[in-house]
């Protein structure tokens, strides 16, 4: 099996064109390829397939993280399937239709001057704020402050919380769904969390069925702020592409940012903006390819 190490702003994948090869168990080649050590190395595996008849899709997605679990999207993934496909003659289209879980989004891209994609922008749709649908258990929340999503949590009972007043942390966090899971906290020194065990405390804390990702945020300005991201499945990584479009739509909620932010991640910068008009969510960023390789057949 052929596959592409690609990135976008650092968060990492293995990605296989699946309109040449055929992956008969994908969650169980996540947890081989995506190891750093015995692996490719990745934040996750992500397969490029032809569409389902009828979406209106050029090519469809489907990704799994480092434990296996499948998500519902990835916005810095699904820049690179626009590359990948693109770059491997699958689709030229533009805007580039693609098919995932959550339904088919446009992407639009900018080329390199080998004709290559650089760059990507995707219309990442309208956040769902309800919480039903983001999943989060407002009755199991300790208060419930000005707005719906946005409560006190109780951090669990063995999770040293003295990390909260050198943080600056506000306890009120915000959650948005952008296809998948997010959960917003804003704090004064965002370098001052300790995500190893914040996040994933957070992650499998009892008010989100469905697990969730976690971000702690910093705003610098109205314009620009510096996130750092658990992500659900795969733990600390360098960047989240849905987590900095939930962040951009909590800045605005929360009234501490403007509708249209740069947001800088540990891997890079998005720019991202959420349109008063339509409503609808847009993300920018590079789309990098790292390197090819094979994986044993063995594994198919």
């Amino acid at each position: 099996m052929r596959f592409v190490k690609m990135h976008g702003i650092g968060n990492d994948y293995v990605f296989v064109n699946c309109f040449d090869h055929t992956v008969s168990d994908p969650a169980v080649l996540a947890v081989k390829v995506a190891d750093r050590h015995r692996g490719v190395g990745g934040d996750g595996l992500i397969l490029v397939m032809p569409p389902d008849n009828g979406t209106g899709a050029h090519v469809r997605m489907r990704m799994f993280n480092a434990d296996g679990s499948e998500a519902e999207m990835c916005g810095n993934g699904i820049r690179c399937v626009c590359k990948l496909a693109h770059d491997d003659g699958l689709s030229t289209a533009s805007p580039m239709n693609v098919q995932t879980v959550n339904g088919v989004l446009a992407l639009r891209y900018t080329k390199d001057r080998r004709g290559k994609v650089d760059r990507v922008r995707v219309d990442m749709g309208e956040p769902l704020l309800d919480p039903k649908r983001i999943p989060v258990k407002i009755d199991n929340l300790t208060r419930i402050v000005n707005h719906s999503t946005r409560s006190l949590i109780q951090w669990p009972g063995t999770l040293d919380t003295s990390w909260i007043e050198g943080s600056d942390l506000d306890q009120r966090m915000t959650c948005v769904s952008m296809g998948n899971p997010h959960a917003v906290f804003f704090c004064g020194h965002v370098d001052r969390v300790p995500l190893d065990t914040v996040g994933p405390a957070l992650e499998h804390h009892p008010v989100f069925p469905n697990r969730v990702n976690v971000h702690f945020v910093q705003v610098r300005t109205p314009t620009q702020v510096t996130m750092r991201t658990w992500e659900r499945g795969s733990g600390k990584t360098q960047a989240c592409g849905t987590g900095a479009a939930a962040v951009c739509v909590a800045g605005v909620l929360t009234d501490r940012t403007q509708r249209r932010i740069l947001a800088h991640l540990p891997g890079g910068g998005l720019e991202l903006e959420w349109s008063a008009q339509d409503g609808h969510v847009t993300m920018t960023g590079p789309a990098v390819e790292v390197f090819r390789g094979e994986w044993p057949d063995e594994d198919l």
